[in-house]
């Protein structure tokens, strides 16, 4: 009787934690959902005018900035295809505020050509700069070869300081190239999977002590 009530403490006690960890994921995934209907509600949106303050990821705005063409940064990048190449990303001044838009997408065989623009109104969506990947190469700057937007290294290239968000271009522009690229709520929502991972190992503890007491027979076990 007494190992009985001890495993039964002991399942109980991981049934309370796969219930609370499958309600959590399940509370994330309502959470997930909205800001996922938040940000496409956004990007199908009408450009609402920025001067530079209070910037807001995925919002869609328009608005009137510098470009600076002697600090061009060439980002590798692949195409929605899978093709390699680089996105010409400029510091641009919005209001004496430092910005970096990304113009859009180029063939690795195009970075010899030159990207220049005096283009001075534009059309964007603002995001986060993805964080750093240790994993991905270290940024040559001699070669103007960019894998990650490293603060320092921009700090490095330019003397400037960036706001953490980048401006993607989403404005039309003369020719094929530079391609701006498309920008989606493409944000990992695994929380469903999780959740009924959680309640499945639920299930199977409440059965284990419901089953491994009895034998075959029907006698108790323990």
């Amino acid at each position: 009787m007494k190992n009985k009530l001890s495993f039964s403490l002991f399942v109980y006690f991981f049934i309370l934690v796969f219930l609370a960890l499958g309600t959590w994921q399940i509370i994330r995934l309502n959470w997930k959902l909205e800001l996922i209907n938040s940000i496409e509600q956004s990007l199908k949106s009408e450009p609402i005018e920025f001067n530079g303050s209070n910037p807001t990821n995925f919002k869609k705005i328009k608005f009137e900035g510098i470009l600076d063409n002697s600090k061009i940064i060439y980002l590798y990048s692949l195409s929605e295809k899978g093709e390699p190449g680089f996105d010409i990303v400029n510091p641009i001044s919005i209001n004496n505020k430092s910005y970096l838009i990304n113009r859009g997408w180029i063939p690795r065989d195009f970075k010899s050509k030159k990207y220049f623009s005096d283009e001075s109104k534009f059309e964007g969506i603002l995001k986060l700069k993805s964080k750093f990947n240790y994993f991905k190469p270290d940024n040559d700057l001699n070669k103007n070869y960019w894998f990650t937007l490293k603060d320092e290294d921009l700090l490095n290239y330019t003397g400037k300081q960036f706001s953490p968000f980048i401006i993607n271009n989403i404005s039309k522009q003369e020719g094929i190239y530079p391609k701006s690229k498309q920008v989606g709520a493409n944000i990992s929502n695994n929380h469903l999977k999780y959740a009924l991972t959680w309640f499945c190992l639920l299930y199977t503890s409440d059965a284990a002590d419901e089953g491994l007491g009895v034998d075959l027979g029907g006698r108790r076990i323990i």
